[in-house]
């Protein structure tokens, strides 16, 4: 696929551009090319007012996500609703810059674990220094989380290798989270 090509009819215009991501939702695995503005900032795209209502994935793959034998489907376009989305990550090579200053004071990287589904997301969790993993989870309201320098794993399929990310985002009320040892 090419900067000006998204599937076989679709085409981008000057002020777009297609990226590869992944999609977590309860039942699915899908990863193909979403199409957005070229100052959209995909990875923080979800938690902001410009989020659509479906994410639409052109030439994508979809993989079911519960017991049985992997099998991967291909779909020339899928439409997501954002409703169905755990998680959300650009794949790798592409990422953005990062979305915080990193010598900001106040503020700590906790290593935790985020169990979203059937997948682990074992990662750096960003938050105040006075704050505790129980008290940031009470406070926020955001419907995703950030993780960081993501290491994503599904134990029920050990055959399938860890994904690393610089960057994701969780559905907060679909994650059950623990502080890593």
């Amino acid at each position: 696929m090419t900067d000006s090509e998204v599937g076989k009819n679709n085409t981008l215009e000057a002020d777009e551009k297609a990226t590869p991501v992944m999609v977590y939702t309860p039942n699915h695995l899908v990863w193909g090319e979403v199409v957005t503005k070229e100052v959209i900032r995909l990875s923080t795209w979800l938690r902001t007012q410009a989020a659509p209502q479906y994410i639409c994935l052109h030439e994508s793959q979809m993989m079911y996500v519960g017991g049985g034998p992997v099998v991967s489907v291909s779909m020339t376009e899928m439409h997501i609703p954002i409703s169905q989305v755990l998680a959300f990550h650009m794949l790798p090579p592409h990422q953005d810059p990062l979305d915080y200053e990193p010598n900001e004071p106040n503020r700590k990287m906790i290593p935790v674990t985020a169990l979203v589904g059937s997948f682990r997301f074992d990662g750096l969790l960003r938050m105040s220094t006075q704050s505790s993993l129980h008290n940031f989870l009470e406070v926020i309201k955001e419907v995703y989380t950030s993780l960081y320098e993501v290491k994503i794993s599904q134990p029920e399929r050990p055959s399938m290798a860890p994904l690393q990310v610089p960057y994701t985002i969780v559905r907060r009320d679909a994650a059950l989270f623990s502080l890593m040892k």
